[in-house]
């Protein structure tokens, strides 16, 4: 009995050890394959690397444009995400101290439309966006970012906004500040948690996402880090190092904001969700 209490904290850490391993392997696999030649990663994919050299990151660089593509991806995440928390947050206040039916029932609404895919939609999409002539523009797709990112966003801060007490806003108001003085001076500073978990959590969405820029965005001037990784993909052949030095160079940026910033994720879902 004794010994199996003994074995099961090594049998757990076991289990997540490979769990880990398997998790970050493709990781580590396009780490390793980014230092190689072409010829090298089809036919050994799995080995180290014969040499050290940065050609493949100075070729990924250069075909990909990587300046125009690297502002292009951070003006578009960080308007998104402005715009994201800025309107979201009024909405889930304006829901929670306007407990109507209609309120709520379009709050239910808006919880349920998170279920609906994408693929469902963006043929539509694009076709009436296509007729008003609204592609091909960064600031329409940070229009259809709101709307995709809005709902997840107004449930997070739903939850918390119910835990500030009615009261803050009520004595501000009668010290003389107007509705939008006391949701910026006093409701919004103590969002502040939820306002960290919901941009980061829109950061990794936005920036990586593929789908819908290569629907939008069709002038190579205007493409994001993740679209410009096509550059690598010929008729007939695939550039695979330069291909695996573009991807880490698209994924970095929001590596290193992930890792900073990754405890706040938790701890902001967990004070949305559970007050």
């Amino acid at each position: 009995m004794v010994g199996s209490k003994a074995s099961s904290p090594l049998i757990k850490l076991i289990l997540l050890s490979v769990g880990l391993f398997l998790f970050i392997f493709p990781f580590l696999l396009l780490i390793v394959n980014s230092f190689k030649e072409n010829r090298e990663i089809t036919s050994s994919p799995l080995s180290l690397p014969t040499g050290f050299s940065l050609v493949n990151y100075q070729s990924a660089f250069e075909k990909m444009n990587y300046l125009a593509a690297f502002s292009n991806s951070l003006i578009i995440t960080v308007l998104s995400v402005l715009i994201i928390s800025l309107f979201a947050s009024m909405t889930a206040h304006y829901f929670v101290r306007n407990n109507t039916k209609f309120n709520q029932y379009t709050f239910l609404i808006m919880v349920a439309s998170m279920i609906i895919p994408f693929q469902a939609i963006m043929i539509p999409l694009v076709k009436i966006y296509g007729s008003l002539g609204m592609l091909d523009s960064k600031f329409s797709l940070v229009y259809m970012y709101l709307g995709f990112g809005s709902s997840l966003a107004i449930f997070i801060y739903h939850g918390f906004v119910k835990s500030i007490p009615a009261e803050l806003e009520e004595a501000a108001m009668i010290d003389g500040c107007t509705r939008t003085q006391t949701f910026f001076r006093i409701v919004f500073p103590v969002l502040t948690p939820t306002t960290v978990t919901i941009a980061i959590l829109n950061v990794l969405w936005i920036w990586n996402d593929f789908l819908l820029p290569s629907l939008v965005l069709v002038a190579p001037d205007e493409r994001t880090l993740p679209l410009s990784t096509f550059y690598f993909y010929g008729t007939y052949s695939v550039d695979y190092g330069p291909m695996m030095a573009g991807l880490m160079l698209t994924i970095l940026p929001v590596l290193i904001v992930y890792l900073f910033a990754q405890k706040y994720i938790i701890k902001g879902v967990m004070q949305g969700s559970i007050k």
